[in-house]
C-alpha cells in the first residue's frame, strides 16, 4: 500500500493551496481517508476525514469553514482544499487511510493503518 501525498508549498497568509493524495495497491473504496497534520514542535492532530462514498466529511474545529476534503474513487485520490490559510497552518500534513467503523475514534493518530509521506505546507504572515 502506497499513500503519496503532494501538493504542498509556501503561500502568503489568507491564500489557497490543494493538497492531493494518490492511493495505491489497496481496494481504495473500502477505506475512509483522512488528513492530519503536524506542526513544528507538536503532535500530529487530526483535521479532516472523509467516508468511503465521499458522502459524510467531519473536520477539526480549527479548519471548519476554511478547510474541504474529498475523494474521486475511480481515481484513487483524496483531496484537501485549503482556503484562507493562517501561519498556524504552517506544518507537515499526511493523508491516511482506515477501515476501522467508528465515531470520533477516526479523528485518533492510531485509528489509520496507512500513512502518506507527507507534504509540506508554510503559511508566512
Amino acid at each position: 500500500v502506497q499513500l503519496q501525498a503532494s501538493g504542498g508549498g509556501l503561500v502568503q497568509t489568507g491564500g489557497s493551496l490543494r493538497l492531493s493524495c494518490a492511493a495505491s495497491g489497496l481496494t481504495f473504496g473500502d477505506y475512509k481517508m483522512g488528513w492530519f497534520r503536524q506542526g513544528p514542535g507538536k503532535e500530529r492532530e487530526f483535521v479532516a476525514r472523509i467516508s468511503r462514498s465521499g458522502g459524510t466529511t467531519f473536520y477539526a474545529d480549527s479548519v471548519k469553514g476554511r478547510f474541504t476534503i474529498s475523494r474521486a474513487n475511480a481515481k484513487k485520490m483524496v483531496y484537501l482544499q485549503m482556503n484562507s490559510l493562517k501561519p498556524e497552518d504552517t506544518a507537515f500534513y499526511y493523508c491516511a487511510a482506515t477501515r476501522l467503523v467508528g465515531g470520533s475514534y477516526l479523528e485518533s493518530v492510531t485509528a489509520y493503518d496507512y500513512w502518506g509521506q507527507g507534504t509540506q505546507v508554510t503559511v508566512s504572515s
